[in-house]
């Protein structure tokens, strides 16, 4: 996922948040759950979202790394 399908999420996830504190204010049951779930939904998307573009930027940094080895050092004993 691009970062701009992260900002989407970000927003859809701000909207949920304000729909759970709308229905807080209320006593609706059904409501409160309805809105409570939503937000666990859309907070899961933005966090997919988030790590998926963590990771196509941990890919490209690995990338720029081509030709490079890892190595360890041994040093001789000296007599």
């Amino acid at each position: 996922m691009a970062s701009g399908d992260a900002v989407e999420k970000k927003t859809e996830t701000e909207a949920a948040l304000e729909e759970l504190k709308t229905a807080l204010g209320g006593s609706n049951y059904e409501m409160i759950k309805s809105a409570t779930e939503k937000v666990a939904t859309v907070s899961q998307a933005l966090g997919a979202a988030l790590y998926a573009a963590g990771a196509s930027a941990d890919g490209e940094a690995n990338s720029a790394d081509d030709g490079v080895e890892d190595a360890e050092v041994i040093e001789e004993e000296k007599v």
